[in-house]
Formats: structure tokens, C-alpha cells, sequence
């Protein structure tokens, strides 16, 4: 079995490919288009909050929202806005938004990054909501935001405008309070409360295809936040890439990382009975990680809900950022640590010797959970594949390879 893999075959779907093809052009038309209610006083301050997501092309969203605020005679700053991300520690958040291309020299605005917040009072459900204090001290601030299923809650409002208003302004006390409490019972109360007690001057929703290219852009008005979260909400449901299979022996995640899902791992994609029980659909029966992004500076949360890894992801855990993260959500269950074995090759064994005839897996391997146009799957599979619309499947097989070291070897 060692030295005789199964053949995999490259698949591709195809899906919603809309894209706006100047992302800049078209804020600026929005700010040109757009009416304050608050007034807007040459010089006034303005935080402008930005997340610790992986945004396709967020220096140029960022810089030009920047851009466009200074034309209308206001002073921009950053602020990260991301929870208890970076380890929950100012320099960590800063350096997060640095590895996605968000500095001063980028955007052309100073980014102050403190951990210091003020309470602006307690929900009905008794959680306290906390905001970034950098952002309640200017005269304004804006939140930017992608606009996506959540993978931890199912709601109307989900990952959104609101959501950095109660979680990623919140910084680490806020995020804290909201998981605490429910998120998907939280987020629009928090928010609303909020935006009576901060100046909210407006905000920017995103909306990716599947592609992660920019689909839909929506300057929002602070009282149109929920109603644009809900609205954007429908419309990525709709774009959210999946695998068209519900039921495989082993599923091969190349990697896995914070700036692909919040979870590490979209559940969304691999199943949400594996971070929180429930009915196995999709059943993915062993599920691999190979490896964990640069930019996740070690945070591995969702490693938890994996089978089997190499021994190389496990060294690259920060366990303080990890615990940190899982803590807030109170999803302690997202860092415990699966079977790590001495690499890919010896993680693969493992997972094959589990089913009971291996010339017949049931067996895809997928680059993220994220990046799903194009994945491979093995011959058992081709049949069903071929039923659904919008997939192709190249019959060439594809045979898989490892380095000296162990390594899975890319697929073409």
C-alpha cells in the first residue's frame, strides 16, 4: 500500500465569477454618491477600523477609503479592529494588519493599535458591550468589513458591519463578552446599542465570489448596517464555494489558516458537526491538515477539528495565540491537538489503512477551504461528480508524489 497510491483525478467547477474590475473606482463613486448624517467638519478625526481577514485587495479598499475621507478635509487613522486576534496584545494586532499589506506606508495614514476599550453599557441578556476606545475619541469612524457565513453561528446577520462593531472594536474584552453570551443572539443588539453611543459615520461592506475576488461593494449608512448585513448576507450565502460531495473516507486539506476562515478550517465547507456535533453532513470520515499559513503567526484554531496532521503543522502552533483565541469564543474544543505524525507521507498511510479497501477511496484533496474551483478526487467519485452541473473532470489521472523528506507533492 505504501508505494501504491490511489490516482487522483483534477476536477474543476465552475461558479459565479461577477467581479468588479476597478475596486477603487468604485468606492470612490460610492463616497461621492453618499450623504453623512453626521456633520462633517474639515480636520475632525476619523478611525477607520480594519480586520484581521484576508480581503482581496485590502491595501487598495484601505487606501482608497483613506483617500476618499481626505478629500472631504478629515484626518484618517487605522485601528485594528479584530477581536482577541494577534494574540490579543496591541503589537501583535498591528502586526497582523502589516502582513496584510495594512501599514502606514501602504495606506498612507498612521495605524494606532491599543487593546483599550470603554463599556458602553449591558444588553438585555446581561452582556456587557464593550468599544475600541481609539475609535470613541475621534470625531468619527468607519468599520470595513467582508460580508460571509459565519463559521461558528447561523443567523440573519453574521460576519458583517455589525459584527466588527460588537466583536472586532470590542478588541479582546468584547470579543470575550459576545462568544460568552451567543454570538448569533448578540451581534445586532450589540451593534445597535453601539451605534447609539459611538460615532458611526459609515461603512464599508464586501461581498467576495468564490474566487475571493471583489463581488459586491456597499457604502452603508450606520442605519442601514443591518439591513445591508442581512441583505449581503443572502448574496454570499449564494457564492460560498463547496465541495459537491457528501460523503468521503478521507478529505486532504493542503492548509489550513486565519486569513482563510475564522475557524482555520470553514465549517461551512468540512461540516459543522465537527466543531459542534449534529448531523454528519457532509461526512468527511478522516479529515488531514498538511500545513498552517505563514500568515496565521501560528494561530491555530480549528486544528481541533482535525484527524491527523504531521509533527511539522504542530510546530508551527502558537499555543498562546491559539488559547487566546479559543478562550474568547469559549470553543476550547477548536485547540486540542490532533494525531501528528512524522510527515505527509506517513499521515496518508495512516488514513488509507482505516478503510477497508483503498483501490476503492472514497478520497479528494483540496488546496484550502477557500480556494474550491479546483480540486482532486479519486476515481470512485468521478461518476458521481459527473451529475453535477457546472463540473468538468480531466480523466487524466494524476499520481501522487512525495519529496525526500515526505512531503506531498503539489498536484497539477
Amino acid at each position: 500500500m505504501k508505494e501504491n497510491y490511489p490516482s487522483m483525478y483534477r476536477v474543476h467547477q465552475q461558479f459565479d465569477d461577477t467581479a468588479i474590475d476597478d475596486v477603487a473606482g468604485s468606492i470612490r463613486k460610492a463616497f461621492r454618491h453618499i450623504t453623512f448624517k453626521r456633520s462633517v467638519m474639515p480636520g475632525q478625526r476619523v478611525a477607520v477600523a480594519v480586520g484581521s481577514r484576508g480581503i482581496y485587495g485590502l491595501p487598495i479598499i484601505v487606501n482608497t477609503v483613506v483617500s476618499c475621507l481626505r478629500e472631504r478635509g478629515l484626518d484618517p487613522f487605522i485601528i485594528p479592529a479584530m477581536g482577541s486576534h494577534g494574540g490579543a496584545e496591541a503589537e501583535g494586532q498591528s502586526a497582523l494588519l502589516h502582513d496584510l499589506g495594512v501599514s502606514e506606508s501602504t495606506v498612507k495614514a498612521p495605524v494606532v493599535s491599543t487593546m483599550d476599550v470603554a463599556s458602553l453599557g449591558r444588553l438585555e441578556s446581561g452582556a456587557e458591550v464593550f468599544f475600541s476606545k481609539d475609535a470613541l475619541s475621534a470625531d468619527h469612524f468607519v468599520v470595513i468589513n467582508r460580508v460571509k457565513p459565519h463559521t461558528i453561528c447561523h443567523a440573519e446577520v453574521e460576519s458583517g458591519l455589525c459584527k466588527m462593531l460588537a466583536v472586532g472594536c470590542g478588541k479582546h474584552k468584547g470579543a470575550s463578552g459576545m462568544h460568552r453570551f451567543g454570538l448569533a443572539a448578540s451581534i445586532v443588539p450589540a451593534a445597535k446599542l453601539i451605534l447609539r453611543h459611538a460615532p458611526a459615520l459609515c461603512g464599508l461592506a464586501i461581498v467576495e465570489n468564490s474566487s475571493e475576488f471583489t463581488h459586491t461593494l456597499k457604502l452603508a449608512l450606520p442605519e442601514q448596517f443591518v439591513d445591508v448585513d442581512r441583505d449581503l448576507l443572502v448574496l454570499a450565502r449564494s457564492l460560498l464555494p463547496k465541495i459537491p460531495l457528501d460523503d468521503l473516507d478521507i478529505l486532504i486539506v493542503d492548509e489550513m489558516g486565519k486569513d482563510i476562515s475564522g475557524a482555520g478550517i470553514d465549517p461551512n465547507v468540512i461540516g459543522f458537526w465537527r466543531r459542534e456535533s449534529g448531523p454528519k453532513r457532509p461526512n468527511y470520515r478522516t479529515l488531514i491538515v498538511l500545513d498552517i499559513t505563514p500568515r496565521s503567526h501560528g494561530n491555530a484554531v480549528g486544528i481541533g477539528m482535525v484527524d491527523l496532521t504531521t509533527e511539522r503543522v504542530i510546530e508551527k502552533v502558537d499555543l498562546k495565540a491559539s488559547y487566546t483565541n479559543a478562550i474568547t469564543t469559549g470553543l476550547w474544543s477548536s485547540v486540542r491537538l490532533p494525531i501528528a505524525l512524522e510527515n505527509d507521507k506517513a499521515v496518508l498511510n495512516t488514513a488509507l489503512a482505516k478503510v477497508a479497501d483503498p483501490r476503492q477511496v472514497r478520497m479528494a484533496r483540496i488546496i484550502n477551504t477557500l480556494k474550491l474551483e479546483t480540486f482532486w478526487a479519486t476515481q470512485p467519485l468521478l461518476g458521481e461528480l459527473g451529475t453535477h452541473s457546472g463540473v468538468t473532470v480531466d480523466e487524466t489521472p494524476r499520481h501522487l508524489a512525495f519529496n525526500d523528506q515526505g512531503r506531498l507533492l503539489p498536484l497539477s
